[in-house]
């Protein structure tokens, strides 16, 4: 008998009685009592925390103003990203020739500081939010929720085209000795720009 025969016969065994699994209690709360100013207080609060820098772009004239002084050299972004907002910068199509990705996202989860980018057109596939070691994302401020379960409902609410990517602060990791390490897995630096 292979040892792979011997792992199945082992849980076959095991669950011979059809054990049931427990019921999960659901009693936590779905929906925000918050005003839309105290949930974007939150997110800031929580981003902050997190060493993203937040930047606040007066309406969606203004979020050129604001990109253009964030970027830090060659910029790659998603084909739904408006063109307008990135003038005058050098836009590569390769992430590994980008310095900065500008991005928008889905839905940002004030209570976990967790902004949701689900692969859409003005989000664009994982690996640019990942590659580039700047990432400027846009958050519109009628996408801002307090809850996680509030969050994950607009998420499927739009669906995905893939994975789903939740960016709580810039790519971060510590070694056993607890020393803080940026960049490793993502981004070292995430600036966020709250489009009211």
């Amino acid at each position: 008998m292979s040892a792979k025969s011997d792992i199945l016969a082992r849980l076959r065994s095991a669950l011979a009685d059809n054990p049931q699994a427990p019921a999960v209690p659901r009693e936590y709360r779905r929906v925000s009592t918050l005003t839309a100013n105290e949930t974007l207080d939150m997110l800031i609060d929580r981003l902050v925390d997190y060493k993203a820098a937040v930047h606040v772009a007066g309406g969606v004239s203004d979020v050129g103003r604001v990109v253009g002084e964030l970027v830090s050299g060659p910029v790659i972004a998603p084909s739904g990203v408006d063109r307008a907002w990135l003038t005058p910068v050098d836009e590569v199509r390769d992430p590994l020739e980008a310095s900065c990705v500008v991005t928008s996202s889905t839905v940002s989860c004030a209570e976990t500081g967790t902004i949701f980018l689900t692969g859409r057109d003005d989000e664009g596939r994982r690996e640019l939010s990942l590659i580039p070691d700047h990432h400027i994302c846009l958050v519109f401020s009628d996408t801002i929720v307090e809850l996680f379960p509030e969050a994950w409902e607009r998420v499927r609410e739009v669906g995905t085209r893939g994975p789903v990517t939740m960016i709580s602060g810039p790519s971060a990791t510590s070694d056993i000795e607890l020393q803080r390490v940026e960049g490793v897995h993502g981004p070292r630096r995430l600036d966020v720009v709250i489009v009211r």
